[in-house]
């Protein structure tokens, strides 16, 4: 889970540190997205040990695969913005003062956040999804193990 979340986070690190410097604003990439993986992947444990995502587990795969996708991007905007009030209040701002304005602001930025993080979790919801249908390994080993060569397992077609 951390490695995942990694991945996105930093993309959406990067992409804030150069956005801001086409603005002329300075911005350090920092082991924020290091720290904030680490801290979504617990949180994403302690949430699927209470069940959330669950919903949908007998429909057919594209049903959990996106119910998760969107349930966990959800949860994730709103611990972050938790996170950032409760620093906010440690400082001596107001809770509500320290929460940033995601995407630009307002409901349209909220939502391309929670957007982009929902399709950011797809593929990590899926592969996991499909593991569990599939038996424990044996989706890693499709993915992940040799296989034998195409062409040494099928006769020649041809001349």
């Amino acid at each position: 889970m951390f490695l995942y979340l990694l991945v996105p986070i930093s993309l959406f690190v990067l992409h804030r540190a150069l956005t801001l410097k086409e603005r002329g604003i300075d911005y350090e990439f920092s082991g924020f997205a290091i720290i904030n993986a680490l801290i979504l992947a617990k949180v994403m444990l302690v949430a699927e040990g209470l069940g959330l995502g669950a919903r949908f587990r007998s429909r057919p795969l594209i049903w959990p695969i996106l119910h998760k996708s969107v349930a966990f991007a959800v949860l994730f905007i709103i611990f972050h913005d938790l996170e950032d009030g409760l620093k906010g209040m440690l400082h001596g701002k107001g809770f509500i003062e320290s929460i940033p304005a995601m995407g630009g602001g307002g409901i349209v930025g909220l939502l391309l956040v929670g957007l982009n993080l929902a399709i950011a979790l797809v593929p990590f919801f899926a592969f996991r999804e499909l593991s569990r249908v599939m038996g424990p390994g044996k989706l890693q080993a499709l993915l992940f193990k040799p296989r034998e060569r195409e062409a040494e397992a099928e006769p020649h077609r041809g001349s």
